[in-house]
């Protein structure tokens, strides 16, 4: 007998988003709230805005790995999800739709009022950015969609970048530090 060695895909999650080929606008129309307001109070109030399911998983990774860092630094602009002080890099772990992933092609779904919910949570994405930037931080995003479909791949390029700019910093300050990266304490 024969054993079926495809790969299995993973179940979709309920509300799952669905992209239109080729970067076309997602069809459809915006059809209202279905919930009354006070259900989608209670849906709304259940929504965590940090250790999400997505930063859960870095989180799990990184220390797998044995890599130190911090956590929803406070005093930093846009309060990154992990924060590797001494490489000066700040990673955002964002939700495809508080963070509006691809939302030009989907934002006619959306009330007047999420239309301009998502899109002054971009803005500020992007001043936060731009800001951190000026003050020499390396700023990476990552995307929910990418943490749920290959969540190493995600780690590898935070360690990567993390690894290069130690390197940066080091050659610039003539610091050098001869333990790994990963492994050092005050990361």
């Amino acid at each position: 007998m024969a054993r079926n060695t495809a790969k299995k895909k993973s179940p979709r999650k309920a509300g799952h988003r669905s992209w239109a080929a080729g970067n076309a606008p997602v069809p459809g129309q915006h059809q209202g709230d279905t919930m009354s307001a006070e259900t989608r109070s209670k849906v709304m109030a259940r929504i965590k805005g940090k250790n999400t399911s997505p930063e859960r998983t870095i989180f799990v990774e990184l220390r797998r790995r044995g890599v130190y860092f911090a956590k929803h630094v406070k005093n930093l602009l846009g309060r990154p999800d992990i924060v590797f002080r001494r490489a000066k890099l700040a990673i955002f772990i964002d939700g495809d739709f508080w963070h509006g992933w691809r939302f030009p092609l989907w934002r006619h779904k959306l009330s007047q009022e999420w239309q301009e919910k998502i899109a002054a949570t971009r803005d500020r994405d992007q001043r936060n950015l731009r800001k951190l930037r000026r003050l020499g931080w390396k700023v990476l995003r990552i995307w929910e969609h990418q943490v749920e479909r290959e969540p190493g791949k995600c780690v590898d390029r935070i360690l990567s970048l993390r690894e290069t700019r130690l390197a940066e910093t080091s050659f610039v300050t003539g610091q050098y530090d001869s333990s790994p990266p990963h492994c050092s304490p005050t990361a």
